[in-house]
């Protein structure tokens, strides 16, 4: 709390608004933009480098916040203040950092793979930035921030080399993604079956099942997707520059909409279960791997020279 008590004097508006935008480069929405560009566009291996990356991570530490129920650092030192405009975003208990380890989920897989030392350092400034941000906010610990950051570089680095060595034979794939599938599920039965202390606070248990179910839906939408692309789709993620934008900006438009507007109706037809979580981030993963990809062909073809 000492080191948050620094940050706290230093503070200034100018300060809490960079912070507060910083901030939000270890968001949840970042983190599916960057890889969605990355496998749409890119290299579909690295996608899934980076979903795999990212999945298995936020499983580690939402488990971890369960577990060990840590405070924020205002619930456990009433005096101390935060930045109020990262209250909204920072709900949940405080240890790990998710927002740290969503950062290098996706900034530390393109530090590895940059070819340019300028483009490196670029990334590994935006992970050192965004998980200072959260510090500096003071909705997160060093503690906090340092395991997240931990979590997140330890799994580059175990998973990198099984998807540059293996990304390209499908029966590798498939077990990665059924093994992240597996562990989604036994995370989510975890969460829900396990009886849990009587002073585990409500909400963040909700919170805790409720990504369970989430991440369940998504790796399951990958397998899939990825079983269908690899027999049928086999989409090119080259393409001239304007179909590429087009790619992006319509599908990252509709993949953020089916999120959205699926929400109530399927908590309406699942009766408030949380199966509805999983069931809409499946359909979202599986239009954005799988549908959207069938159109990459025809787009393409508006820009080709004839």
């Amino acid at each position: 709390m000492d080191f948050l008590y620094f940050l706290e004097g230093i503070r200034c508006p100018f300060l809490d608004a960079v912070m507060s935008a910083v901030t939000y480069l270890g968001s949840e929405a970042v983190f599916m933009m960057a890889a969605l560009i990355c496998f749409w566009c890119i290299d579909k291996k690295r996608g899934y480098f980076i979903l795999a990356v990212g999945f298995v991570g936020t499983v580690i530490s939402q488990f971890l916040k369960l577990v060990c129920h840590v405070p924020r650092p205002w619930v456990r030192d009433p005096e101390f203040t935060i930045v109020e405009a990262a209250r909204a975003d920072a709900g949940g208990y405080s240890f790990p950092s998710g927002h740290t380890q969503n950062v290098v989920s996706y900034a530390g897989p393109a530090a590895l793979t940059a070819k340019k030392a300028a483009v490196r350092v670029v990334f590994v400034v935006i992970i050192l930035l965004t998980a200072f941000s959260r510090m500096y906010l003071g909705v997160h610990t060093p503690a906090d921030v340092l395991t997240g950051l931990a979590i997140g570089v330890v799994l580059l680095f175990l998973l990198r080399p099984l998807f540059e060595k293996r990304g390209d034979d499908p029966k590798t794939m498939c077990v990665v993604l059924a093994v992240m599938a597996i562990i989604a599920v036994v995370y989510t039965a975890f969460t829900s079956l396990h009886a849990w202390p009587h002073d585990i606070d409500a909400e963040n248990l909700y919170e805790g099942v409720k990504n369970g179910w989430s991440l369940s839906g998504a790796c399951l939408g990958m397998l899939l997707a990825y079983i269908l692309d690899f027999k049928h789709i086999h989409f090119e993620t080259k393409a001239p520059i304007p179909a590429q934008i087009i790619k992006v900006v319509i599908g990252l438009a509709l993949t953020v909409l089916i999120k959205t507007v699926l929400k109530a109706p399927l908590l309406a037809l699942f009766g408030g279960s949380m199966a509805a979580h999983g069931v809409r981030y499946f359909i979202m993963v599986m239009f954005a791997a799988a549908l959207w990809p069938l159109t990459f062909k025809k787009i393409s073809s508006l820009f080709e020279k004839k």
